[in-house]
């Protein structure tokens, strides 16, 4: 009987504190257990909320290789560890700074070396030295990358503008999802959360961050919630229970907004909501909005370039500006008044666009 040898395969984050890219990378060797042998590089030197879930992934080995943009024994642990541990193939997911391990990858000879960008903006403050610094380790991604990976066209364009269309390493992957499993369950949060069966729920996953508009959030939830007490509001994300607690405390509405930190059983959230408010000012390709819409939610959401690209054509009109106050308030209302929500929705749309044995397929054949 031939033994099929499983091949070593390096996934660089910033760390496993819950976000889109290590949520993706979880999904994704969840999905292809036995399939590989994964090790999982922190390069922040910490790992995060996930770490007990990457721990259960069969045959995971997990390492902090140090922190910083320019941090010299990062850069050594990186060499030690693609040079002597028979790595197949590498794949960093930080973007731009894919740069240095990619170059390390090549010169030690690792066979496939991939960077994958998943946010179509630059996540730093920008100033002429970190600019200078982007730059230099972008071109290292171009020198020494087999493949330029991005979940959405708007990250291309924005990082390589001026790629060539010949140039096949460019490719879009969108994210994947395993809805069959995701949308398992019946049980939902209404009881827990002191929430009547009756009321109508409008919900936000996503991190306490700039990008995720909360400002927006907090001003259509003020609007809402004096149009009727029975709208009530879900929040839920790592550090929105503790930057916006004193803030809804001290609220007239307070009362009917909701706040939860971190979930692992976001699939619950969802199901407590009967609508989906989504706001951001950037994003890659939203994996929040993405299991909202695959558990059949109607939703509003930013008319930024990478959500354009996630939902379908026919429910662009649920699209308005990340700041639109106005337009996000009177869209939710139609929602909440209409006597067909089903129209709002984009269930089986969605499952078979964002397929985790699709989308996983081809980042796999990628790695291999």
């Amino acid at each position: 009987m031939q033994v099929i040898e499983m091949k070593k395969i390096a996934f660089f984050v910033t760390s496993l504190n819950a976000g889109g890219i290590e949520n993706y990378l979880l999904r994704f060797l969840k999905y292809s257990e036995g399939e590989i042998l994964p090790i999982v590089v922190c390069k922040s030197n910490q790992y995060g909320d996930l770490l007990g879930d990457y721990q259960q992934i069969k045959n995971i080995k997990l390492l902090k290789v140090g922190g910083g943009f320019f941090n010299i024994k990062q850069f050594i642990n990186i060499y030690q560890l693609l040079s002597s541990d028979k790595i197949h193939a590498i794949c960093d997911f930080t973007g731009n700074f894919a740069g240095i391990p990619l170059f390390i990858a090549k010169l030690v000879g690792v066979k496939k070396r991939i960077a994958f960008y998943r946010g179509a903006t630059n996540r730093f403050k920008e100033d002429k030295i970190r600019l200078y610094y982007n730059s230099m380790v972008k071109k290292l991604v171009m020198d020494n990358a087999d493949y330029i990976l991005s979940n959405s066209k708007s990250a291309l364009n924005f990082f390589f503008h001026d790629r060539s269309v010949d140039d096949k390493r460019y490719q879009v992957i969108s994210n994947g999802i395993d809805s069959a499993k995701f949308c398992e369950g019946t049980g939902n949060l209404r009881n827990e959360l002191s929430i009547p069966d009756e009321s109508f729920v409008i919900g936000h996953v996503g991190r306490f961050d700039n990008a995720k508009n909360h400002q927006t959030i907090i001003q259509v939830i003020k609007r809402l919630s004096t149009y009727d007490s029975n709208i009530y509001f879900v929040l839920c994300g790592k550090g929105v229970d503790e930057n916006l607690g004193e803030i809804i405390k001290e609220s007239k509405f307070g009362n009917q907004v909701k706040l939860l930190g971190y979930r692992s059983d976001v699939n619950k959230v969802l199901k407590t909501l009967n609508a989906f408010y989504f706001p951001s000012l950037t994003e890659g390709q939203p994996n929040a909005l993405i299991e909202a819409m695959v558990i059949g939610l109607p939703f509003v959401a930013s008319n930024i370039n990478p959500i354009l690209e996630t939902v379908p054509y026919s429910l662009h009109k649920q699209l308005v500006a990340p700041k639109d106050v106005d337009g996000a308030v009177s869209k939710l209302l139609d929602i909440y008044q209409s006597d067909n929500r089903s129209r709002y929705t984009c269930a089986d749309w969605a499952k078979e666009k964002y397929s985790a044995h699709n989308c996983f397929s081809l980042f796999m054949e990628k790695l291999k």
